[in-house]
């Protein structure tokens, strides 16, 4: 691994208590990163964090509830504080809630989007008030997307999930044209079936609603048949894609997301 990679960059990374999130902090922070992981579950940032600084990196934790403006622009400020900037900004946090097309609540599809699609919203901008502020000179600054497989495509059992990671999309493309000017590209990756604690609550809630009749089988039905590589993913598989993302290695690369799924989507 390359320790110096990403030396020099500050990074504040949304969902960062666990499963994507928290690994892609520790990778980070491995390749010469200063993180700051924010997460409605302190105590699991706080975890994360010190397993960071134990290993000789840097890192410190905030409460971050992205869908509240104030607690995003804390964050950012508290990045800051610590690090003297901030020049990438991953957007990873989200949820997911699987009702049957039919079924589907405004609650329900109201969280999702908030957290999804409104919590990415916040982030970009929040973010990147603060990138202009340190001047375009100092750049180039990265703002990172989570997107999905879902950001292509729809199942029936996800679709608040597949319109929140549509406009994830939307806002990569719409976010790279508003902040070229200065010196910010926007890009993003859209992983597949990753088996992290969402992914093991949500293989709960599938089988809860009928679509599968006991847990694993969505993972092990999905990797079998629409999988080319015939297996499901782990945080491990996409944490190099995210690397690439916030390095320089992808400094002439704006508006796009691309999919690490193990071929479930081609485009």
């Amino acid at each position: 691994m390359d320790k110096t990679r990403l030396k020099g960059k500050t990074v504040l990374i949304t969902g960062g208590a666990q499963g994507m999130g928290a690994a892609i902090g520790e990778y980070y922070a491995a390749q010469g990163a200063r993180v700051c992981l924010g997460d409605i579950n302190l105590a699991g940032c706080q975890d994360v964090a010190k397993r960071i600084n134990d290993a000789g990196g840097e890192a410190i934790a905030v409460t971050l509830d992205v869908t509240k403006r104030d607690q995003m622009a804390a964050a950012v400020a508290a990045t800051v504080a610590a690090f003297g900037s901030i020049n990438v900004m991953l957007n990873n946090a989200g949820i997911n809630k699987p009702m049957m097309f039919l079924d589907i609540t405004e609650e329900n599809f109201q969280q999702i989007i908030n957290v999804n699609a409104l919590g990415v919203l916040i982030g970009m901008q929040e973010a990147a008030k603060q990138m202009i502020k340190q001047g375009k000179e100092n750049g180039p600054y990265k703002i990172i997307n989570v997107g999905s497989i879902l950001s292509r495509q729809a199942f029936d059992d996800v679709v608040p999930y597949a319109c929140s990671k549509h406009a994830v999309l939307a806002m990569i493309n719409g976010g790279a044209k508003a902040l070229s000017a200065h010196n910010i590209t926007v890009n993003g990756y859209g992983p597949g079936v990753v088996r992290t604690e969402l992914w093991e609550q949500l293989d709960k809630d599938l089988v809860a609603i009928g679509k599968f009749e006991k847990e694993g089988q969505s993972m092990d039905e999905l990797a079998q048949n629409m999988i080319l590589m015939k297996r499901y993913s782990y945080p491990e598989d996409v944490i190099g894609s995210a690397a690439f993302l916030a390095s320089h290695e992808s400094d002439y690369m704006t508006g796009q997301l691309f999919m690490v799924d193990g071929g479930m989507v081609m485009q």
